[in-house]
């Protein structure tokens, strides 16, 4: 039950990082159709984030809560994709206080979503009924979040020069981040004994929008990252920090 635990709680924890993540374009978004888009995925992603939490804090029988799993863990217990808390930029200042770039939020979006697609088909089956209720309602909302980054994609892939050159940027920096989609992890192994044959489907399925897009694909390679495992870019401890302020300043507050 344990390994079972320690997924649910890289789900939730993955649903919340993004989702804080792409809730930074609130205001910010470069037309209004978009700032509500995006909006719209980050409270999503935040509702799966809870149902997952309080499933986990169900599991453990420990007393937790989903407040204290998203507002009082430190950077080292969350088990996230790496991709998930990165800033939306190819530039990584420490402070992460950079441009935002629209291609780099759509690229993760499409990564991820064209993972979790995958992810959730599989666990809507699961023998654990909490678990496949659960996946069943996010598989219909990550459907309109890969078809909104897929389309966002090949716009901008196909579209001016400028445009296809970020693209093409982001693809370039995210796709080495992707690796962790498949690493060696016991609690994911015992949830998706076949992380060979997702990898098989999730590369046939970017490789079939990137090429739709005129991009190139390139090679995922090189240093692969350890968020499942708790050792994270320095850009969480900036995200987390914006992210649990308030809950930390008054503990135990009801609202």
């Amino acid at each position: 039950m344990s390994k079972l635990a320690d997924y649910a709680l890289h789900l939730a924890d993955n649903a919340l990082i993004l989702g804080q993540r792409n809730a930074e374009w609130c205001g910010h978004g470069p037309i209004l159709e978009e700032d509500l888009a995006l909006a719209n995925h980050s409270l999503d992603l935040i509702g799966q984030a809870r149902l997952l939490y309080q499933w986990v804090a169900q599991l453990r029988g420990d007393g937790s809560t989903e407040d204290s799993l998203a507002y009082f863990r430190d950077p080292h217990a969350f088990l996230n994709f790496t991709l998930l808390e990165l800033p939306h930029c190819t530039a990584l200042a420490p402070s992460a206080r950079t441009d935002r770039d629209y291609a780099v939020t759509i690229v993760r979006n499409f990564f991820f979503s064209s993972y979790m697609l995958l992810v959730w088909e599989v666990l809507q089956s699961h023998e654990q009924s909490q678990l496949s209720a659960i996946a069943a309602k996010s598989l219909k909302e990550v459907r309109y979040h890969w078809q909104h980054a897929a389309d966002w994609l090949i716009r901008l892939g196909d579209g001016t020069p400028e445009s296809h050159d970020r693209a093409q940027a982001a693809l370039d920096f995210l796709m080495p981040y992707t690796q962790e989609f498949w690493c060696d992890w016991p609690a994911a192994k015992q949830v998706l004994p076949d992380s060979s044959a997702l990898k098989n489907k999730w590369t046939l399925m970017v490789s079939d929008v990137i090429k739709e897009a005129q991009l190139r694909q390139p090679d995922a390679s090189g240093y692969v990252t350890q968020g499942v495992h708790g050792i994270h870019s320095e850009h969480i401890s900036y995200l987390l920090a914006d992210m649990q302020s308030l809950a930390r300043q008054h503990p135990g507050a009801q609202w």
